[in-house]
């Protein structure tokens, strides 16, 4: 049972993902506009937007997304009548990406300017694995639950995939996309994903923002295996703009392009989202580069060959 009762708004999906890991879902009187797992959240209000319009190319949302960033602390807006609306004890927010989520700063003014309660605001800033951890610890603790099962239950599966994959030097190169024009690699926990996965991630830094790639260095690197998983699109729409890829003049170059070995994913699911779900995206890559490792399934849903 809950020791009092809690009012909470989380403004970013991962977020929302915690809450209902730890049986809070029954507490969660708001949510983002991006908030949509699990499905049972959509029943509550959206308490922010964009700025800017989310559909187009790639290329497209990142220009518009950089307009804004030049003149505008975040690409996002909070609804602060529907906060005030709904009176919330607690607001989960991140300071991890002024990007893909409205900003620590911005939800701290919403907050200020609120007459009917005094929220209190717990910001994650997760950049590896072990800050997911953490973060759901700390969730946890706000809310007096306790964590032990569920991240038990959590790095048991982390331990299986990583126990079925090779050791290091059978290691396929693999580079994962975060976005695909201009061209970004993925950063932060997913080098840490592809080695658990049993594969060698040739760009991005564990705990580090994803680095800009050039095509150039795309071409150097020559990786045994592509895997697209652009933020915030999902498998269909991460398939339609990986036809951009397709077209350009050096992309039959690749090796992984040869030997069809280049995936689109699901990346506003799973990969985009540091939260529960990690665990789900460590399983779709040892899937896609040892299938014959692993007895779990997202093929068609969570990823798919893009040729």
């Amino acid at each position: 049972m809950l020791d009092q009762p809690f009012r909470i708004v989380s403004l970013i999906p991962s977020a929302t993902e915690i809450v209902a890991l730890l049986g809070l879902t029954d507490c969660l009187v708001g949510r983002s506009h991006e908030c949509d797992f699990p499905p049972q959240v959509s029943a509550c209000p959206i308490c922010t937007e964009p700025k800017f319009n989310p559909e187009g190319s790639s290329g497209e949302i990142h220009d518009r997304v950089t307009d804004l960033l030049q003149s505008a602390l975040s690409v996002y807006r909070i609804k602060t009548d529907v906060l005030e609306a709904l009176k919330p004890t607690h607001i989960l927010t991140q300071a991890q990406c002024e990007v893909c989520a409205v900003s620590l700063a911005d939800v701290e003014q919403a907050v200020a300017i609120l007459t009917g309660s005094q929220p209190q605001i717990i910001s994650l800033q997760p950049n590896t694995l072990s800050d997911v951890w953490n973060d759901i610890q700390r969730v946890a603790a706000a809310f007096n639950q306790d964590a032990t099962q569920p991240l038990a239950e959590l790095q048991q599966r982390v331990e299986r995939c990583a126990h079925r994959t090779p050791i290091a030097p059978q290691s396929p190169t693999v580079a994962c996309i975060e976005w695909l024009d201009p061209l970004m690699a993925a950063g932060n926990w997913i080098p840490e994903l592809v080695t658990l996965a049993g594969g060698h991630c040739e760009f991005g830094v564990v705990g580090q923002h994803s680095p800009w790639l050039s095509w150039d260095a795309l071409i150097e690197a020559n990786p045994d295996v592509i895997i697209c998983m652009p933020c915030g699109f999902d498998l269909e729409r991460t398939r339609q703009e990986a036809q951009w890829l397709c077209q350009h003049p050096q992309w039959m170059q690749l090796k992984a392009v040869q030997t069809n070995r280049v995936y689109v994913t699901d990346g506003n699911q799973y990969f985009n989202r540091p939260g529960p779900r990690l665990v789900d995206s460590l399983e779709i890559l040892t899937e896609i580069l040892h299938p014959d490792r692993v007895d779990v399934h997202h093929q068609g849903t969570g990823w798919q060959p893009l040729l």
